[in-house]
């Protein structure tokens, strides 16, 4: 499991940086990526990237303003043409739809893939044997949504040794152990699952926010996190800015990941006055002041999401 962003600014695009756009590439878990957000060149971002849109599963929207949606309608039509032949399913708040309807159907853009579309306002949006997708209201100038991506616990490694030692050979038989059932040997001897199945594999969490203030359903996505993904529009000194148009600081995010109990934070959505990484320093310190697991996000750089807490 990695993040991989394809753009980091926040409002426009600068001569730096791309407008939000960020993958969560799944190929262990899946052999897929998700989406995160689709602004203005993001087909062009996944060009340069190690990204295949023949392998893209799901898109989640957080938000309807164009920095965050103006590159879905070019890279839904352009992904059967890069083998997108799969079903792909695309999540965001209401009007989403209308969209993708009005601008595919304006521009006579054929779709040849299924096509899933599902406006919501929160809750569990996607469950499957793997993963879980939670999603909650944040606190901006129109709906915005953080989405908390659950990696649901896998079961423990087998005890190779002693299943050789009951004369157990790779086959059928290990997938029941895993499932956690017993099962009896050709000798008619009982083996159950607890004693040759170690302890499970806790599943990781990444949090990935919409534009936001602070809010307690900000801290709540991020609850023991093992990567928060937040933004960080402009410096504290902007907070009053910051207010005004419904966006964080890098201070204010980093009380959100500590009051959080999040384990990594990873910063992103900066304002174009930041022009480069001398001028984003600054954003960076003041979180690590406050929060000393945090990180600046950089385009065309991959971030393993690591499992935290684990003895």
């Amino acid at each position: 499991m990695e993040l991989y962003f394809m753009g980091t600014n926040a409002g426009v695009p600068s001569l730096q940086r791309n407008v939000t756009s960020l993958a969560l590439r799944l190929l262990e878990e899946r052999r897929s990526f998700w989406l995160f957000d689709c602004g203005e060149g993001t087909q062009h971002q996944v060009l340069r990237s190690p990204l295949r849109l023949s392998k893209l599963e799901n898109i989640f929207i957080t938000h309807l303003h164009g920095d965050h949606l103006f590159g879905l309608p070019g890279l839904l039509s352009s992904r059967a043409y890069q083998g997108g032949d799969t079903p792909l399913s695309l999540y965001g708040p209401k009007g989403l739809k209308k969209f993708v309807d009005v601008t595919l159907g304006i521009s006579e853009s054929r779709v040849n893939y299924e096509l899933n579309i599902h406006e919501h306002s929160g809750g569990v949006l996607f469950e499957d044997d793997t993963f879980r997708v939670e999603a909650a209201l944040l606190d901006h100038r129109i709906d915005s949504y953080g989405y908390r991506i659950i990696e649901k616990d896998r079961p423990g490694r087998l005890d190779f040794e002693l299943l050789d030692r009951h004369g157990i050979k790779p086959g059928p038989l290990y997938g029941k152990l895993k499932r956690g059932e017993n099962i009896v040997t050709e000798q008619g001897t009982v083996v159950r699952s607890s004693d040759v199945v170690g302890k499970p594999k806790r599943g990781r969490i990444v949090t990935i926010l919409g534009d936001t203030r602070p809010c307690k359903a900000a801290v709540e996505l991020a609850r023991d996190a093992d990567v928060l993904v937040h933004e960080s529009t402009f410096l504290h000194e902007l907070r009053k800015i910051a207010y005004d148009y419904h966006h964080s600081t890098a201070v204010q995010a980093a009380e959100t990941a500590k009051e959080a109990g999040a384990h990594e934070m990873i910063l992103t959505h900066f304002s174009s006055r930041y022009k480069d990484e001398v001028q984003l320093s600054p954003l960076l310190l003041e979180a690590e002041a406050v929060f000393p697991n945090s990180k600046l996000a950089v385009e065309h750089v991959l971030f393993p999401v690591h499992k935290h807490g684990e003895s």
